[in-house]
């Protein structure tokens, strides 16, 4: 039974293996009104290569039918932008936006509205809710950027391996605590000096060497199956904290690419680490609780030794793979 929960654990956070963690980034639309009845709108769009995500964003009144002013690419994204269009008499409130095409993917969009009078609107469409409706008046905002935090962890199936292998390594809820408690304060500390750009790396790089991180924790659990010893495995907590300022640069580097409000970076910047955080701790709980089932209904409390090594063996390949996949693009990209 306990192998059987730990395979199918793996199958769900395992995508097929020609898939990339974080495939679902979230789109992103900032529409900013100006003072003189006119409007900028910046959007951008994931993309894969050559390959775009069949994304278009409207806005009521045909505001953004025309080709964009100006078109750009980075990695992962294409970007357009609309500048100076006129509003009309109507302005923004009581115009809908709608992500046309969002209703066919798995993917989010953060919009995000500037409005002349100085308040902000935030909102997430999802494919069960492409569309709204900007209303003026509507005082606070939606917070956003905590969604995205939860969905990003959620989503994230290198991070939730990384985590999954701390859960493994650990032995008891002490130690537990301590090394989860390390992992959240090592990715909190990257996560805010990135997105305040008090400091820098390359995020191919990061995320090749996120995806090494979940190698090394694998490697680590085939070491613990044997009986072996080390300051990994009795100080668990040295390797999550270690990691951590890696993942934090990672979840920086996603939250880079989707934008921060300039109006107010330091609530988005903590509203996403919170839901980072929700994310987590939520996905621990699960693993924990079906554990503490498995032991209440006295199946074994610890996995079997085959069960041991199909996990460590499965997130071993998987993030070898990431690893060669992601240090690949970061070549190639160079």
């Amino acid at each position: 039974m306990m192998l059987r929960f730990i395979l199918a654990l793996l199958a769900i956070l395992a995508p097929v293996a020609t898939a990339t963690a974080h495939e679902v980034r979230p789109a992103f639309l900032e529409i900013t009104e100006r003072a003189d009845g006119r409007a900028d709108v910046l959007w951008k769009q994931p993309s894969m290569g050559m390959l775009v995500v069949p994304l278009r964003p409207r806005i009521s009144g045909g505001l953004i039918d025309r080709p964009a002013g100006r078109v750009e690419s980075a990695m992962n994204f294409e970007i357009r932008h609309w500048n100076g269009i006129d509003l009309g008499a109507q302005g923004l409130n009581g115009r809908e936006v709608r992500i046309e095409g969002l209703d066919k993917t798995i993917t989010d969009t953060l919009l995000l509205i500037h409005l002349k009078n100085g308040d902000e609107e935030s909102r997430v469409l999802s494919p069960g809710e492409p569309a709204m409706t900007i209303d003026a008046h509507a005082g606070a905002a939606v917070p956003a950027y905590l969604l995205l935090g939860i969905e990003h962890i959620l989503t994230g199936v290198d991070h939730l391996l990384f985590v999954f292998g701390l859960l493994l390594l650990s032995s008891g809820w002490r130690q537990l605590l301590r090394t989860i408690t390390a992992f959240t304060v090592a990715h909190s500390i990257t996560l805010a000096l990135t997105a305040l750009k008090l400091m820098a790396l390359n995020p191919g790089l990061v995320e090749a060497m996120v995806a090494w991180s979940i190698l090394f924790l694998a490697v680590e659990l085939v070491r613990k199956a044997r009986g072996e010893d080390g300051l990994t495995l009795r100080q668990p907590w040295v390797v999550a904290f270690g990691f951590g300022l890696l993942h934090g640069a990672a979840f920086a580097g996603a939250l880079h690419q989707i934008g921060l409000p300039q109006g107010n970076i330091p609530a988005a910047l903590f509203l996403f680490n919170v839901g980072v955080e929700i994310g987590q701790l939520t996905f621990v709980g699960v693993v924990m609780a079906v554990l503490w089932l498995l032991t209440r209904f006295k199946w074994p409390a610890a996995a079997p030794r085959l069960a041991w090594m199909a996990a460590t063996y499965a997130i071993g390949s998987f993030s070898f793979f990431w690893f060669l996949e992601r240090l690949h693009a970061v070549i190639d990209f160079a």
